[in-house]
């Protein structure tokens, strides 16, 4: 039989018995501080767990009063159920609201209602704190949720009440297995004889011992060296236990709160997140732009500033937004990631939201309107139009398989058929692993056809733009496989043709007038009748008496036919001559019993000067006619 595991967040006012009920139910004291057991108030979270046979709980004991919600947020990411506790003596108050607006916020989707001291109050005033817990949560995820009554001193109803939880814990979705590990780390201390450890509850994925893991926002490598689960050794901890990881490579004095265990290179830190967020109906204020607030993310807690993506710039209370938070420190979140809200002073919950965007641009007044369509597509999408509307923010420079992993912590298989259904759907293509959107592919696509166009317009007498033109124009901030997709595509499609250095379009075709065809076949001659002995660019220009430019152009045609051949500089040869050359070469070497020739020789072979003969040679080096041995070549 596979026990089932679940994790229960307790919530409720100070002093309303949490931790004793927790201990009634587990025999475990969660109050492990010396100060807790000396002032009898929980400070910060704790942890207990509990085996009901199919459903093994974990229990999150956190504090009631209001100064130390901060701690309480710590431990409220990833449970399961929440246990909201009400004490019978002194029925709902202020914490109690706080805290389950709290977890509604986080999306919690199930729980209970449990009220404690019942020893303290007769059937009457019980039934009066049950009343009002039921008003408390109407129209809330716990409505018509089970209530029990339970004494923790004389432990009346705890038997009842584990039946309860074991029925409703078999009840809780499974998590999902579509996400990799991640495991907000709420703390960390060194242990004799084991070095750092820290604890967590395991949102996503699954730890072994031995894997290497990356801690972040730090990005420190980092091997698992021992994982405990409620209290014993295992050789895996699985999403939605609470878990101990003993950590090689790392000092625990190096680890805080709020850090996050992930898989090695996966997942990326942000200093701005778009997100979708609700406020709560007794915000004291409306949420404006520039305003300060804290984040409660995970375990982390971060400050950050607001910006309203919307007109007027504030979102009134009781009322939803689309928002841009830039935080004063780097956070770990990714697309679905929920948080919490929070003013910065007074210290009060305003509200939470939903990540949508993990790594948004700054959004331009012009572009707010853009932006909120892009973030509905996130918020109310499927994984498919997800992927597409993040490719589809790249614009031109296009993402990456591990671009899209870390804005959303999705498994490599789920990344690929979401990616194989935008490639089917015709949204994006696929450039050498670089994912681009079709909109910007067309635009792109135009852009150059439109630029080599008017490249052939302007040069109608040059075979083509130089690539090297067109990728610093259009494509200087893009990933180079964008560049090479796109040509390709256009080559395959017949728009343009490629040919090494420069590209062309498919019909271009360089027609000479009478006047520039006569140049050529002067210029030709010049160097054809010259033979080995070239004359300078300058000395053949003027004396095929054409103009410095028009005869650049003219000279390239002929270097395009291959008709002349750039040796070195502006050193030109007739193929002819250099063909000719070649057979002089070969000849000599079949000649000598070591195929050998040296400078001197080679300058009596081709009747020519030193001036001549050193980039001839290097020129044959290159032809791979001959190689080079010291001061003399082989002829190959």
């Amino acid at each position: 039989m596979t026990t089932k595991s679940i994790i229960i967040g307790t919530a409720g006012h100070i002093d309303h018995g949490k931790t004793a009920l927790v201990r009634a139910l587990t025999g475990v004291d969660a109050d492990r501080l010396p100060e807790e057991k000396r002032r009898g108030i929980t400070i910060d979270i704790g942890f207990a767990d509990l085996d009901l046979g199919e459903v093994r709980v974990g229990f999150v004991d956190v504090p009631g009063h209001e100064r130390f919600v901060k701690n309480m947020l710590a431990g409220a990411h990833g449970i399961d159920l929440v246990a909201l506790v009400i004490a019978a003596d002194e029925s709902v108050m202020p914490q109690t609201r706080e805290h389950l607006d709290i977890c509604r916020l986080l999306d919690v989707r199930k729980g209970l209602i449990i009220l404690t001291k019942k020893d303290l109050v007769d059937e009457e005033l019980l039934d009066l704190v049950r009343s009002e817990a039921e008003e408390l949560v109407a129209g809330s995820f716990l409505e018509g949720a089970p209530i029990m009554a339970v004494s923790s001193r004389t432990g009346e109803g705890i038997e009842a009440l584990k039946a309860k939880l074991r029925e409703t814990g078999l009840a809780v979705a499974a998590r999902s297995e579509e996400l990799v590990t991640r495991l907000p780390i709420d703390r960390a201390f060194t242990m004799r004889g084991f070095g750092a450890v820290v604890t967590g509850t395991l949102i996503a994925g699954e730890i072994a011992e031995g894997q290497e893991l990356e801690l972040l926002p730090a990005g420190t490598r980092v091997r698992v060296r021992g994982v405990q689960v409620h209290g014993s050794s295992v050789a895996r901890a699985i999403a939605g236990q609470r878990t101990a990881i003993n950590l090689g490579g790392v000092e625990a004095a190096a680890i805080e709160r709020g850090m996050m265990l992930a898989p090695s290179g996966r997942l990326r830190p942000t200093a701005a997140v778009d997100a979708q967020v609700n406020l709560l109906g007794n915000a004291p204020r409306p949420l404006r732009s520039r305003q300060r607030v804290r984040i409660h993310i995970g375990a982390a807690e971060v400050l950050a500033r607001v910006r309203v993506l919307a007109e007027g710039g504030e979102i009134k209370p009781g009322q939803s937004g689309l928002v841009q938070l830039r935080t004063e420190t780097p956070v770990i979140g990714v697309l679905g990631d929920r948080f919490i809200l929070r003013s910065y002073s007074p210290q009060v919950t305003v509200g939470g939201g939903l990540i949508l965007d993990p790594f948004p641009a700054r959004h331009r007044a012009r572009e707010i309107e853009a932006a909120r369509a892009h973030l509905e597509i996130l918020m109310k999408g499927d994984r498919t139009h997800q992927l597409a509307m993040f490719v589809a923010s790249a614009d031109r420079h296009g993402l990456q398989r591990a671009d899209i992993a870390a804005r959303t912590a999705w498994r490599d298989e789920v990344i690929e058929a979401a990616i194989s259904e935008a490639l089917s759907a015709g949204a994006i293509l696929d450039l050498e692993g670089v994912l681009l959107d079709r909109k910007a592919f067309d635009e792109l696509k135009q852009l150059v056809i439109g630029e080599i166009a008017a490249y052939h317009r302007r040069e109608p007498l040059l075979r083509g733009l130089a690539k090297e033109v067109l990728r610093e124009r259009f494509f200087a901030h893009a990933p180079t496989e964008v560049f090479r997709g796109v040509l390709a595509v256009l080559e395959k499609e017949d728009a343009l043709v490629s040919e090494k250095e420069i590209v062309r379009l498919r019909e271009h075709t360089r027609e000479l007038s009478t006047e520039d065809s006569s140049l050529r076949d002067r210029l030709e001659k010049i160097y054809e009748d010259a033979g080995l002995a070239a004359p300078s660019l300058q000395e053949a220009l003027e004396r095929s008496g054409a103009p410095a430019q028009q005869g650049r152009k003219i000279l390239q045609l002929l270097i395009d036919s291959g008709q002349l051949v750039k040796v070195h500089g502006e050193m030109f040869f007739h193929r002819a001559a250099l063909a000719e050359l070649t057979r002089k070469v070969r000849d000599h070497g079949a000649r000598q019993s070591d195929r050998a020739i040296d400078v001197a020789a080679f300058k009596d072979l081709a009747g020519i000067s030193r001036k001549y003969a050193i980039p001839l040679l290097e020129y044959l080096d290159r032809q791979r006619v001959t190689r080079r041995e010291g001061d003399r070549r082989i002829v190959l």
